[in-house]
């Protein structure tokens, strides 16, 4: 345990004092590296989505629709970023779409955001690792087939920076991600230059005669020739929304920031609404322009950085750059969702585990659990983006919707300074987003769409389960203190192998709560049996033992008997099972031994009235010349099941 502890401070940090929680939030510039980097990094593979969609039924003339569709969805990307800026105003405490639709429509509409918001964040991690790593195999063919090893470890650097706490990943995240802009803002002004003096398209890695400046689709069609046209159309602006994903992180972590936590989130909301308007736009724009179509081991990214920089360093520079953003924009996630794991626990929607905070004031468990489920869908889609990217941003424009008509609800409830004009701009929000997550499901369904159709629901389920178990267990467990504890019989069972320092341990300890002791030997070998007995009437310590036979050799079945008989005998008998333990010194010597009072112990758990006391012996310790005696920790496990311990002193 020691050598553990070692480690884990280590790669971990040293313990920070919850007095210290102020000292981890965020400044603007490192909020936007954490919360951000989401959303900025999709303009590495949204304008991809598009293109791979229509490209294969329109080639090149695809080019033509990249620049409308992501002119669009920048609109609606101004639109719910306002409304989330009101969001940060209304609700301080943060939560996001699960606090105001929980708190506007209801606990049904709430879970629904939360189901969605959880999905989101848990793909985000593993689209957002496996474009990152899209973009290193886009410069390093070689390195395909290691993109899932590629992808799990960088989910693992993730999970140890983030467990070092919040401002220690801000500061680790915020290079590569200031990085990353420096290089985007470098590839669109030289690119832009280069085409206001006349740059060629690139030559395309297949032989298209099509201009790309003249290609358009058929003027001329019949009615279903026009609704498959249409259905592309929108199936490439849902996939392109994938550029969105991420938008509502700010919402949901305005505790995450310094004083004034609002302000700052806010400001910080409208840099990153601008950076990835800009940059999205941008990207389409000479994507289309230089005829920067994707194929399966080159990103538009990568086809633009050939066509602006060459096969120079810059080229290179973008392409790490890029895969660290990707990398690092799973970040996000890794930041917002232990952040709602945690609101829900503390509403009793999730494990109550996932409330509390680790060494490193981060929500520990949470990290955990995410690294873990998103390292799972990692390795089952192969680390492919383009196979991920279907079940992407399905469940976020719900959680746009749910938000924006929540507020709605909160301007016309609280009637607040320009409530009429704000419920108007959130009333047209969540009109749009709701058409627009209409579009995404009914488009993406067929392509892995219903994964996430099925999950949320399932998710949903979950939660209500999990609060159902909460509030039976607070129901169960109340007491008032409006009746007498009445004292019960206390008899302790001690089970022993052999005349050894472990069971009388066992005894001392039992035998200085009560005298009504039973010591019980399990006959697992009758032939040794003769030689225990001479052996314990040679100690004389005043106890009988008790002989069980075992005829099946086994040890947990025969004890578990006995309490059954002493329960039946007496009813209401309260019995405590005392069980030596010896513990080795080495981790290693574990391996050695049996568990014999862990088994005990599990199969204790479920009887009334029964309490299995497990009382360790210390190897390597010198006990006998201990001043006051024997030293060891007793591990009660107590009638609810729970743990506590019981030091030394407080047997003194």
């Amino acid at each position: 345990m020691p050598r553990f502890s070692h480690a884990k401070r280590v790669l971990i940090g040293r313990p920070l004092s919850s007095e210290r929680l102020e000292h981890e939030r965020l400044s603007k510039k490192t909020g936007l590296a954490v919360l951000s980097s989401d959303a900025i990094s999709s303009v590495a593979y949204a304008t991809d989505q598009i293109l791979f969609v229509l490209g294969g039924a329109f080639g090149l003339a695809a080019l033509n629709y990249v620049f409308p569709i992501s002119a669009v969805i920048v609109g609606l990307l101004v639109l719910v970023g306002i409304s989330y800026e009101q969001t940060i105003h209304a609700y301080p405490g943060g939560g996001g779409s699960y606090t105001v639709a929980k708190e506007n429509l209801g606990v049904g509409p709430g879970l629904v955001a939360a189901a969605a918001l959880l999905t989101d964040y848990i793909l985000t991690v593993a689209v957002s690792v496996s474009g990152g790593v899209a973009a290193i195999t886009s410069a390093y063919p070689s390195l395909v087939p290691h993109a899932i090893g590629i992808g799990l470890a960088a989910v693992l650097l993730l999970t140890i920076v983030n467990l070092r706490g919040v401002r220690e990943s801000g500061a680790a995240f915020s290079l590569p991600t200031y990085a990353f802009i420096m290089m985007m803002i470098a590839l669109l002004g030289l690119g832009f230059w280069k085409l206001s003096h006349g740059a060629l398209p690139l030559v395309t890695t297949e032989p298209l005669n099509i201009d790309p400046t003249t290609a358009r689709a058929p003027h001329h069609m019949d009615a279903m020739t026009g609704f498959a046209l249409l259905f592309l159309l929108m199936r490439g602006f849902a996939e392109g929304c994938s550029a969105m994903t991420g938008t509502e992180a700010i919402s949901n972590g305005i505790q995450a920031f310094k004083a004034p936590a609002q302000r700052n989130a806010a400001i910080t909301l409208a840099w990153m609404v601008t950076i990835l308007g800009v940059f999205f736009l941008g990207t389409s724009y000479l994507a289309q322009h230089f005829a920067a179509m994707p194929t399966e081991s080159e990103t538009v990214l990568s086809r633009l950085g050939h066509a602006v920089f060459g096969r120079g360093i810059w080229y290179y520079a973008l392409q790490y750059s890029t895969f660290a953003i990707l990398v690092l924009a799973a970040n996000t996630a890794f930041a917002d969702f232990p952040r709602l794991a945690g609101i829900l626990a503390h509403d009793k929607y999730m494990p109550s585990q996932l409330a509390a905070r680790g060494d490193r004031l981060a929500f520990s468990n949470g990290i955990i659990v995410l690294a873990l489920v998103a390292s799972f869908l990692i390795w089952l889609f192969k680390s492919d983006t383009t196979a991920l990217v279907p079940l992407y941003a399905v469940g976020v424009f719900v959680c746009f919707t749910l938000s924006q008509a929540g507020m709605v609800v909160h301007w016309i409830t609280t009637k607040a300074p320009g409530w009429r004009w704000r419920a108007a701009l959130n009333g047209i929000g969540a009109l749009a987003t709701g058409i627009v997550s209409v579009i995404q499901i009914v488009t993406k369904f067929t392509s892995g769409g219903w994964v996430v159709a099925v999950l949320i629901p399932l998710l949903i389920l979950m939660l209500r389960g999990i609060n159902t178990h909460y509030r039976r267990f607070a129901a169960k467990v109340a007491f008032r203190g409006r009746s007498p504890i009445m004292a019960h019989e206390h008899v302790l069972v001690v089970p022993v192998s052999g005349v050894n320092k472990a069971a009388a341990a066992a005894l001392m300890y039992a035998t200085s709560l009560t005298k009504n002791v039973h010591v019980v030997h399990v006959e697992v070998d009758p032939d040794k049996t003769p030689e225990l007995e001479l052996e314990w009437d040679r100690w004389d310590i005043g106890l009988e033992l008790e002989i069980l036979p075992s005829p099946y050799r086994s040890v947990v079945r025969p004890i578990v008997d006995y309490v059954d008989k002493l329960q039946a005998e007496q009813p209401g008998t309260l019995v405590s099972v005392v069980t030596p333990e010896i513990v080795p010194k080495h981790w290693w010597e574990h391996l050695l031994h049996n568990k014999t009072a862990l088994y005990i112990r599990t199969a204790m758990l479920f009887k009334a009235n029964v309490v299995v006391v497990a009382v360790p012996y210390l190897m390597g310790h010198d006990y006998e010349h201990e001043e006051k005696g024997p030293r060891w920790v007793v591990d009660l496990t107590t009638l609810s099941g729970e743990t506590a311990a019981i030091r030394p002193e407080d047997l003194e």
